[in-house]
């Protein structure tokens, strides 16, 4: 598999806090699947991982080559979690197309969070 692209993105926490202070159902429900909330409600202090996952989407943006514009949906992107709790990264929709079309097969993920803030960064792979 050869490396196609690379996606990095940081964010600090307190813009996102800011953001679900003012409009927090209607920003979760944006930015997170029904899976990805679930798993936010799960933390005593979610902003960190709910930050974590938007940096997240954005980096795969980043390897997609697209940026957050025309038929793309946060929802195209969902973060998960294998059993060992590494993150995983699933298209669908307008995202898996794109990814489709660039000849990316996968998408591999590392995110990090403080209290402060929240990177990821993600490496898209040619089909094998």
């Amino acid at each position: 598999m050869n490396v196609v692209a690379h996606g990095i993105d940081l964010i600090e926490c307190e813009r996102i806090a800011s953001i679900l202070e003012k409009h927090p159902d209607r920003f979760l429900e944006r930015i997170l699947t029904p899976g990805e909330r679930k798993r936010a409600a799960q933390f005593k202090e979610p902003v960190p991982h709910i930050t974590g996952r938007f940096a997240a989407k954005e980096a795969v943006l980043k390897v997609l080559g697209t940026g957050w514009r025309g038929e793309i949906s946060w929802h195209d992107i969902e973060i998960t979690n294998d059993p060992l709790g590494r993150p995983v990264v699933q298209l669908s929709g307008e995202c898996a197309r794109i990814a489709g079309a660039k000849g990316i097969g996968k998408i591999l993920l590392s995110i990090t969070h403080t209290a402060n803030y929240a990177s990821a960064s993600t490496i898209g792979l040619g089909r094998a």
